[in-house]
Protein backbone atom coordinates (compact mmCIF):
# COMPACT_ATOMS: atom_id res chain seq x y z
CA UNK A 1 0.00 0.00 0.00
CA UNK A 2 3.26 2.64 1.15
CA UNK A 3 2.80 6.14 -0.91
CA UNK A 4 5.04 7.90 -2.67
CA UNK A 5 6.90 9.27 0.55
CA UNK A 6 6.77 5.60 2.52
CA UNK A 7 4.60 6.82 5.50
CA UNK A 8 4.63 4.32 8.02
CA UNK A 9 1.97 2.55 8.99
CA UNK A 10 1.58 4.70 12.48
CA UNK A 11 2.26 7.70 10.65
CA UNK A 12 -0.70 7.07 8.39
CA UNK A 13 -2.76 6.25 11.71
CA UNK A 14 -1.96 10.11 13.05
CA UNK A 15 -2.61 11.35 9.05
CA UNK A 16 -6.19 9.96 9.35
CA UNK A 17 -7.26 9.57 12.97
CA UNK A 18 -9.98 12.65 12.84
CA UNK A 19 -11.24 10.97 9.45
CA UNK A 20 -11.87 7.73 10.70
CA UNK A 21 -15.02 6.43 12.53
CA UNK A 22 -15.49 6.42 16.46
CA UNK A 23 -14.87 2.38 16.83
CA UNK A 24 -11.84 2.40 14.11
CA UNK A 25 -10.02 4.79 17.02
CA UNK A 26 -10.19 2.07 19.64
CA UNK A 27 -7.99 -0.11 17.52
CA UNK A 28 -6.12 2.79 15.85
CA UNK A 29 -5.05 3.56 19.64
CA UNK A 30 -4.30 0.30 20.85
CA UNK A 31 -1.55 -0.21 17.61
CA UNK A 32 -0.11 3.01 18.53
CA UNK A 33 0.23 1.86 21.66
CA UNK A 34 1.22 -1.51 21.18
CA UNK A 35 3.17 -1.91 17.66
CA UNK A 36 5.34 -4.95 18.80
CA UNK A 37 2.06 -7.32 20.41
CA UNK A 38 0.17 -5.86 17.01
CA UNK A 39 2.55 -7.43 14.16
CA UNK A 40 2.01 -11.14 16.06
CA UNK A 41 -1.52 -10.92 16.54
CA UNK A 42 -3.96 -12.16 14.39
CA UNK A 43 -7.49 -9.95 13.72
CA UNK A 44 -9.44 -11.49 15.83
CA UNK A 45 -6.95 -11.28 18.52
CA UNK A 46 -6.66 -7.00 17.53
CA UNK A 47 -10.37 -7.16 17.88
CA UNK A 48 -10.46 -8.72 21.18
CA UNK A 49 -7.72 -6.71 22.11
CA UNK A 50 -9.28 -3.11 21.08
CA UNK A 51 -12.87 -4.35 22.21
CA UNK A 52 -14.56 -4.19 18.82
CA UNK A 53 -15.37 -6.67 15.96
CA UNK A 54 -13.21 -8.45 13.60
CA UNK A 55 -14.94 -6.03 10.68
CA UNK A 56 -14.36 -3.31 12.93
CA UNK A 57 -10.53 -4.13 12.32
CA UNK A 58 -10.74 -4.69 8.46
CA UNK A 59 -12.67 -1.05 8.21
CA UNK A 60 -9.56 0.64 9.60
CA UNK A 61 -7.48 -1.21 7.54
CA UNK A 62 -9.11 -0.14 4.34
CA UNK A 63 -9.65 3.36 5.43
CA UNK A 64 -6.01 3.94 6.17
CA UNK A 65 -5.32 2.59 2.62
CA UNK A 66 -4.63 -1.05 2.64
CA UNK A 67 -6.09 -4.37 1.58
CA UNK A 68 -6.68 -5.62 4.74
CA UNK A 69 -5.28 -6.21 8.36
CA UNK A 70 -2.86 -8.75 7.34
CA UNK A 71 -1.11 -6.19 4.70
CA UNK A 72 -1.07 -3.58 7.12
CA UNK A 73 0.82 -5.98 9.70
CA UNK A 74 3.07 -6.44 7.14
CA UNK A 75 3.53 -3.17 6.71
CA UNK A 76 3.84 -2.43 10.42
CA UNK A 77 6.53 -5.43 10.92
CA UNK A 78 8.60 -3.68 7.93
CA UNK A 79 8.16 -0.42 9.48
CA UNK A 80 9.44 -1.90 13.03
CA UNK A 81 12.63 -3.28 11.01
CA UNK A 82 11.01 -7.20 10.74
CA UNK A 83 11.18 -8.09 6.42
CA UNK A 84 7.14 -10.18 7.89
CA UNK A 85 4.38 -10.08 10.33
CA UNK A 86 6.36 -12.40 12.26
CA UNK A 87 9.81 -11.22 14.26
CA UNK A 88 12.37 -11.76 16.18
CA UNK A 89 11.12 -15.22 17.20
CA UNK A 90 15.06 -16.53 17.28
CA UNK A 91 17.28 -15.92 20.04
CA UNK A 92 19.66 -19.36 18.76
CA UNK A 93 23.47 -18.98 17.64
CA UNK A 94 21.91 -20.66 14.65
CA UNK A 95 23.86 -23.58 14.63
CA UNK A 96 22.71 -26.76 12.91
CA UNK A 97 22.08 -28.09 16.52
CA UNK A 98 20.30 -24.93 17.44
CA UNK A 99 17.83 -25.35 14.54
CA UNK A 100 17.18 -28.97 15.65
CA UNK A 101 16.09 -27.92 19.25
CA UNK A 102 14.19 -25.23 17.78
CA UNK A 103 11.68 -27.58 16.47
CA UNK A 104 11.92 -30.26 18.51
CA UNK A 105 10.77 -27.65 21.32
CA UNK A 106 8.13 -25.93 19.25
CA UNK A 107 6.62 -29.54 18.90
CA UNK A 108 6.64 -30.20 22.17
CA UNK A 109 4.67 -27.14 22.80
CA UNK A 110 2.45 -28.06 20.48
CA UNK A 111 1.64 -31.31 22.50
CA UNK A 112 1.24 -29.33 26.03
CA UNK A 113 -1.32 -26.90 23.32
CA UNK A 114 -3.66 -29.78 22.42
CA UNK A 115 -6.43 -30.88 24.52
CA UNK A 116 -6.55 -34.52 24.86
CA UNK A 117 -9.87 -35.27 24.87
CA UNK A 118 -10.38 -33.27 22.10
CA UNK A 119 -7.90 -35.04 20.26
CA UNK A 120 -9.32 -38.26 21.06
CA UNK A 121 -12.93 -36.95 20.27
CA UNK A 122 -11.46 -35.62 16.87
CA UNK A 123 -9.94 -39.34 16.21
CA UNK A 124 -13.01 -41.00 16.91
CA UNK A 125 -15.43 -38.61 14.53
CA UNK A 126 -12.11 -39.48 11.93
CA UNK A 127 -12.33 -43.30 12.49
CA UNK A 128 -16.24 -43.08 12.30
CA UNK A 129 -16.78 -40.75 9.49
CA UNK A 130 -18.33 -42.02 5.84
CA UNK A 131 -15.75 -38.98 4.05
CA UNK A 132 -13.28 -36.70 6.00
CA UNK A 133 -13.25 -33.34 3.52
CA UNK A 134 -9.68 -31.81 4.28
CA UNK A 135 -9.58 -28.06 3.80
CA UNK A 136 -5.90 -26.06 3.75
CA UNK A 137 -5.13 -23.20 1.41
CA UNK A 138 -1.69 -22.04 -0.20
CA UNK A 139 1.36 -23.84 1.92
CA UNK A 140 -1.27 -25.61 3.79
CA UNK A 141 -2.00 -27.40 0.78
CA UNK A 142 0.48 -30.15 1.11
CA UNK A 143 -0.14 -30.95 4.62
CA UNK A 144 -4.00 -31.93 3.68
CA UNK A 145 -2.30 -33.99 0.90
CA UNK A 146 -0.25 -35.79 3.25
CA UNK A 147 -2.70 -36.22 5.68
CA UNK A 148 -5.52 -37.77 3.09
CA UNK A 149 -2.77 -40.04 1.94
CA UNK A 150 -1.99 -41.26 5.12
CA UNK A 151 -5.45 -41.52 6.46
CA UNK A 152 -6.48 -43.31 3.17
CA UNK A 153 -3.93 -45.83 3.24
CA UNK A 154 -5.73 -47.16 6.59
CA UNK A 155 -9.35 -46.98 5.18
CA UNK A 156 -10.33 -43.58 5.98
CA UNK A 157 -11.99 -42.15 2.93
CA UNK A 158 -10.83 -38.57 2.16
CA UNK A 159 -11.14 -35.64 -0.34
CA UNK A 160 -8.48 -33.31 -0.54
CA UNK A 161 -7.26 -30.46 -3.39
CA UNK A 162 -5.32 -27.45 -3.61
CA UNK A 163 -8.03 -25.22 -5.05
CA UNK A 164 -11.24 -24.37 -2.89
CA UNK A 165 -13.84 -24.38 -5.39
CA UNK A 166 -13.08 -28.31 -5.68
CA UNK A 167 -13.80 -29.02 -1.66
CA UNK A 168 -16.26 -26.69 -1.46
CA UNK A 169 -17.70 -28.68 -3.75
CA UNK A 170 -17.44 -31.63 -1.84
CA UNK A 171 -18.44 -30.07 0.85
CA UNK A 172 -22.02 -29.02 -0.14
CA UNK A 173 -22.77 -32.62 -1.76
CA UNK A 174 -21.51 -34.33 1.59
CA UNK A 175 -23.85 -36.07 3.92
CA UNK A 176 -24.19 -35.82 7.71
CA UNK A 177 -22.05 -38.43 8.45
CA UNK A 178 -19.09 -36.58 6.83
CA UNK A 179 -17.09 -34.49 8.94
CA UNK A 180 -14.72 -31.59 7.49
CA UNK A 181 -10.78 -31.60 8.84
CA UNK A 182 -9.54 -27.93 8.41
CA UNK A 183 -5.87 -26.55 9.05
CA UNK A 184 -4.76 -23.20 8.89
CA UNK A 185 -1.58 -21.38 10.56
CA UNK A 186 -3.29 -18.17 11.62
CA UNK A 187 -7.25 -18.72 11.40
CA UNK A 188 -7.88 -16.30 9.45
CA UNK A 189 -8.08 -17.75 5.61
CA UNK A 190 -11.55 -16.55 4.27
CA UNK A 191 -11.38 -19.57 1.76
CA UNK A 192 -11.18 -22.35 5.11
CA UNK A 193 -13.51 -20.35 6.94
CA UNK A 194 -16.48 -20.52 4.01
CA UNK A 195 -15.65 -24.03 4.43
CA UNK A 196 -16.67 -24.66 7.84
CA UNK A 197 -19.44 -22.14 7.21
CA UNK A 198 -20.79 -24.64 4.87
CA UNK A 199 -20.21 -27.70 6.20
CA UNK A 200 -22.14 -26.47 9.43
CA UNK A 201 -24.84 -25.02 7.63
CA UNK A 202 -24.92 -29.03 5.75
CA UNK A 203 -24.71 -30.61 9.56
CA UNK A 204 -21.35 -31.87 9.15
CA UNK A 205 -18.45 -32.18 12.33
CA UNK A 206 -15.75 -29.62 11.61
CA UNK A 207 -12.64 -29.86 13.37
CA UNK A 208 -9.36 -27.18 13.08
CA UNK A 209 -5.71 -27.41 13.53
CA UNK A 210 -4.46 -23.76 13.74
CA UNK A 211 -1.90 -21.80 15.76
CA UNK A 212 -4.55 -19.11 16.95
CA UNK A 213 -7.26 -19.64 19.62
CA UNK A 214 -9.27 -16.59 18.78
CA UNK A 215 -9.32 -16.03 15.10
CA UNK A 216 -12.16 -16.70 12.35
CA UNK A 217 -11.33 -20.16 11.78
CA UNK A 218 -11.41 -21.49 15.67
CA UNK A 219 -14.84 -19.85 16.19
CA UNK A 220 -16.31 -22.00 12.58
CA UNK A 221 -15.14 -25.27 13.70
CA UNK A 222 -17.04 -27.63 16.36
CA UNK A 223 -13.47 -29.16 17.49
CA UNK A 224 -9.84 -27.13 18.10
CA UNK A 225 -6.86 -28.45 17.55
CA UNK A 226 -4.10 -25.89 18.50
CA UNK A 227 -0.58 -25.94 17.05
CA UNK A 228 0.92 -23.56 19.41
CA UNK A 229 0.30 -22.06 22.97
CA UNK A 230 0.01 -18.42 22.19
CA UNK A 231 0.12 -16.37 19.68
CA UNK A 232 1.32 -18.96 16.96
CA UNK A 233 4.44 -18.47 17.83
CA UNK A 234 6.04 -22.11 19.79
CA UNK A 235 9.92 -20.56 18.94
CA UNK A 236 9.42 -21.32 15.08
CA UNK A 237 12.09 -18.75 13.19
CA UNK A 238 9.56 -18.55 10.26
CA UNK A 239 5.53 -17.92 9.76
CA UNK A 240 5.89 -20.39 6.63
CA UNK A 241 6.81 -22.95 8.58
CA UNK A 242 4.21 -25.83 9.29
CA UNK A 243 6.23 -28.21 11.24
CA UNK A 244 3.92 -27.61 14.23
CA UNK A 245 0.60 -28.50 12.13
CA UNK A 246 2.13 -31.06 10.42
CA UNK A 247 2.98 -32.97 14.47
CA UNK A 248 -0.51 -32.75 15.25
CA UNK A 249 -1.91 -34.29 11.71
CA UNK A 250 0.89 -37.27 12.33
CA UNK A 251 -0.43 -37.79 16.27
CA UNK A 252 -3.93 -37.36 14.93
CA UNK A 253 -3.56 -40.19 12.36
CA UNK A 254 -1.72 -42.13 14.39
CA UNK A 255 -4.40 -41.97 16.78
CA UNK A 256 -7.08 -43.06 13.92
CA UNK A 257 -4.94 -45.71 13.01
CA UNK A 258 -4.58 -47.83 16.57
CA UNK A 259 -5.62 -51.63 15.31
CA UNK A 260 -5.83 -50.55 11.91
CA UNK A 261 -3.30 -52.26 8.75
CA UNK A 262 -2.37 -49.47 5.37
CA UNK A 263 -4.14 -51.09 3.34
CA UNK A 264 -1.85 -53.57 1.29
CA UNK A 265 -2.92 -53.48 -2.40
CA UNK A 266 -1.85 -49.61 -3.01
CA UNK A 267 1.26 -50.71 -1.30
CA UNK A 268 2.07 -53.68 -3.54
CA UNK A 269 1.16 -51.19 -6.88
CA UNK A 270 3.87 -48.24 -5.20
CA UNK A 271 6.45 -51.26 -4.96
CA UNK A 272 6.49 -50.91 -8.69
CA UNK A 273 8.05 -47.79 -8.49
CA UNK A 274 11.11 -48.55 -5.96
CA UNK A 275 13.84 -50.91 -6.43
Amino acid sequence: MKSEVQKTVLETIDEMYDKIFQAERKVADFVRRNPELVVNANVSELANYSGVSDATVVRLCKHLGYEGYYQMKICLSGDLGGTGPLRGRRNSSGTKTDYFRDIAEGILTTEAAVDEKIFNECAELIRNSTMVHLVGVGNTSPVCLYCGFRLERIGIRCTYDALPEYYMNHISLAPSTDVVLAISWSGTTRNVVSALRLAGEKGLKTMAVTAYMQSPVSRSADYLLLSALENGENNRSSQYSRINEMAVIEALIQAVSLGADEISEPEMWLSELKY
